[in-house]
């Protein structure tokens, strides 16, 4: 049941904790620490749902996959209607966490709703559309944020939002680039769309994904509305680590063809944890302390 409902990828949705870190406001209010923590788990418990909805659509084709034939449907360890039941407890523990948010709690289930609904079409039929599917899941980020943002009241700059969605979508075709290499190796298509793309067409998005997300890193820090709210003149000298981080991952991407999971990537390699955690301490101590 715990590898069904991959507790591992909540990592995902500390996206929400963003808008009140970068807000300035980490420190101040115990309030939004506990408004954030919930709609944290209001999210990992649906993202869980969203799993099983997952499993339950593609469990033929996980079967047929070299590693996802190891997971608990694929492999049996689960049944159907067992994976139904468990995705109707994950849903219930998320309307019990939507339950308990202070503050923004009426808009917060509203699109906490959507990304299901959304992630329902995307399980049926839209992750069939290669481009489609990447920018749904990029998407889903920037909902992540959104939640952030209503449960403490901070206003998201349009830099952040964009920033976001194209950090994802970058790692999202990172993703896609490691199905091709797996495709052209054995074969067989680990999804149904993986024949849409190809190597040179997912090096150049990378490439471009990469170089905007920086551009809007940088508009970011240095942007007028962010820069009178945070009150300091040098946010902007944590883009080296942020260079560093898209820099490792490509590398790890496209040298090391290791981009299969972001997340599995993230907690298993020290060179990316070292520069997040560079990149954390570097700006909390511009907003909090200079």
């Amino acid at each position: 049941m715990i590898k069904l409902i991959r507790p591992q990828q909540w990592v995902k949705n500390t996206f929400i904790f963003l808008p009140m870190i970068f807000g300035g406001r980490a420190l101040m209010s115990a309030l939004d620490w506990y408004s954030s923590v919930i709609a944290f788990f209001a999210f990992s418990f649906t993202a869980s749902a969203v799993y099983c909805l997952n499993d339950i659509m593609d469990v033929e084709d996980d079967r047929r996959h070299a590693e996802k034939c190891k997971r608990p449907l694929a492999s049996g360890a689960i049944t159907i209607p067992q994976a139904w039941g468990i995705m109707a407890v994950m849903l219930a523990c998320a309307g019990v966490m939507l339950f308990l948010i202070p503050t923004g709690r009426y808009m917060a289930s509203l699109v906490i709703i959507g990304y299901f609904f959304m992630n329902i079409a995307y399980c049926i039929k839209l992750k069939r559309y290669a481009i489609l599917d990447v920018c749904i899941v990029a998407f889903g980020f920037v909902l992540r944020l959104l939640v952030g943002g209503l449960v403490t009241m901070t206003p998201l700059s349009k830099w952040i939002v964009l920033m976001t969605f194209l950090l994802t979508l970058f790692l999202s075709l990172a993703k896609r680039r490691d199905d091709v290499v797996r495709m052209e190796s054995t074969g067989e298509a680990p999804r149904h769309n993986t024949s849409r793309y190809n190597l040179t067409f997912l090096n150049e998005a990378i490439t471009i994904t990469s170089a905007v997300t920086i551009v809007c890193y940088v508009m970011y820090t240095v942007a007028p509305d962010v820069g009178a709210s945070e009150k300091n003149e040098y946010l902007y000298l944590t883009t080296v680590f942020v260079i560093l981080g898209l820099l490792r991952y490509i590398q790890l991407t496209v040298v090391d063809k290791r981009s299969g999971d972001p997340t599995k990537l993230l907690l298993s390699d020290r060179f990316l944890q070292a520069v997040v955690l560079l990149w954390i301490i570097s700006f909390v101590i511009t907003i909090y302390v200079l």
